[in-house]
């Protein structure tokens, strides 16, 4: 209830601020003032990212977002800035902003499935990971989405996908998958992708598919624990 209540403030918070956005208008400048200014910012915050002082970079990203706002690439410096300081709404925020100046911006895509992913806006950050694929055939893009998909119940969607990675994924794909609590083992993408059609039949009730799935997972790869935990669920 507390997550469903966070996420619904978020998106009340993007509404809020854009309105504001829509009432504030940036003074004009003469083309030489601009450029002195923006000449100016840019040396500040390359500074204060050398002094670790990330407070004077945003501070600095913003000034140069409102005196440039058809410049995407200060946008993407403060929502890239967010997302590694590990900031998921402000990241987010920034990148939906992005994005809908630019709908194929790859950088506030990634950020802004990321981030909503993180924040638990599945449904949302579901089609940012298909736009992702559709515009890189990034077959990571492709997994994440099966697997949102998955999470969301969108069953035959999520089938849909898994065969085409199946079908697509390369040879010296990996992907890493917990072992423990504090290791981790990387897999093939092929693997990965027939785990996770298991466990799409196995939530259907049809345990057969699910066991031929993950048998087949780990015949890719011997040692892939998560698959074998699976199996033996299958097996119950």
């Amino acid at each position: 209830m507390k997550q469903i209540l966070f996420i619904l403030l978020f998106f009340m918070g993007i509404t809020a601020l854009r309105a504001q956005e829509a009432d504030s208008v940036p003074p004009k400048l003469d083309p030489n003032t601009k450029a002195a200014l923006n000449f100016a910012d840019l040396n500040v915050y390359q500074l204060a990212l050398r002094y670790n002082d990330l407070n004077v970079a945003k501070s600095k990203l913003y000034e140069l977002i409102l005196r440039n706002p058809n410049n995407l690439k200060y946008a993407e410096l403060l929502s890239s800035m967010y997302f590694e300081l590990g900031q998921s709404s402000s990241a987010a925020l920034v990148a939906l902003d992005i994005l809908e100046g630019d709908g194929n911006n790859l950088v506030a895509l990634e950020i802004a499935a990321y981030s909503l992913e993180s924040l638990g806006a599945l449904d949302r950050a579901l089609p940012h990971f298909e736009s992702l694929h559709l515009l890189t055939g990034d077959n990571f893009a492709l997994y994440k989405t099966a697997f949102l998909q998955y999470s969301l119940k969108r069953y035959q969607e999520a089938l849909n996908s898994t065969n085409m990675l199946v079908k697509n994924a390369k040879t010296d794909e990996k992907i890493g998958f917990p072992k423990s609590a504090t290791e981790t083992q990387e897999v093939s993408m092929k693997a990965a992708a027939l785990n996770l059609k298991g466990m799409i039949y196995l939530d259907q009730g049809s345990k057969e598919e699910a066991k031929l799935a993950f048998q087949e997972a780990i015949q890719l790869d011997a040692e892939f624990t998560t698959a074998k935990e699976n199996l033996q669920k299958a097996n119950q």
